[in-house]
């Protein structure tokens, strides 16, 4: 065999290694493509948080930089094909209201709809966020236990004890509009990534409005519970 015909075929075989390794980081590829031409105006893809009051009211949208380490996958794809507001009051409550004599109501005139994106797209979006892990060393693998809890002691905890239906919705119309509804949290977001978040929020955000509630790590858990339970209840 000439040293010609020795070399075709480990040329071959790096060759067919480099095109089975490619095919994730092209659908990656793709779908970064879409997130920097079409979300970057809303959404940080690279990070850091911000680091003043100015640079936070400034935020239009989530972070991304860290959705790997936050939303759950198949939330992800299936929500940019049919967006739906997470935030009754979009994302600053004091943008997107007006006061009345019963009090402050949502201005639903100055609320954008989300972009909607097609199946392909969704797909390669969702894969391309599941790769931005920015403060992994927050996360802590298999910290949530799952367990249970009765949704009356759930909500005694979230209302009643730490007055978190002040900011939050624990069902359609029913609690604050400042914060993200948290009955279909359980559903969008990671179990370790909210133990994470509630244990220490400006960890993850140093200038966010959340407040440290202080909870303890029992507490945690048991938050956790009532949001997975919620999850479970149909409010549609």
């Amino acid at each position: 065999m000439s040293a010609a015909r020795k070399l075709v075929v480990p040329i071959v075989g790096i060759g067919l290694l480099v095109a089975l390794i490619g095919l994730p980081a092209q659908a990656d590829n793709k779908g970064m493509e879409i997130l920097e031409a079409r979300c970057s105006g809303c959404h940080d893809l690279k990070g850091p948080a911000p680091a003043t009051l100015k640079e936070l009211w400034a935020r239009k949208g989530p972070d991304l930089f860290y959705a790997g380490n936050k939303y759950k996958r198949a939330w992800l794809e299936s929500w940019l094909q049919k967006p739906k507001r997470i935030r009754p009051a979009g994302y600053f409550y004091v943008d997107h209201i007006k006061p009345t004599e019963d009090g402050d109501v949502i201005d639903k005139s100055t609320l954008k709809p989300h972009m909607a994106l097609s199946a392909e797209e969704a797909h390669d979006v969702a894969e391309a966020l599941m790769s931005l892990k920015a403060n992994s060393h927050l996360i802590t693998k298999g910290e949530y236990k799952p367990g249970k809890i009765s949704l009356t002691m759930g909500e005694m905890r979230f209302d009643k004890f730490r007055g978190c239906m002040a900011c939050h919705e624990i069902e359609p119309g029913y609690g604050g509009l400042s914060g993200p509804e948290v009955y279909t949290v359980a559903r969008r977001l990671q179990e370790d990534f909210m133990m994470s978040y509630m244990r220490d929020p400006q960890a993850w955000d140093p200038k966010i409005f959340m407040p440290n509630m202080h909870l303890r790590e029992g507490d945690l858990e048991k938050f956790v519970h009532y949001f997975r339970a919620l999850s479970e209840e149909d409010f549609e």
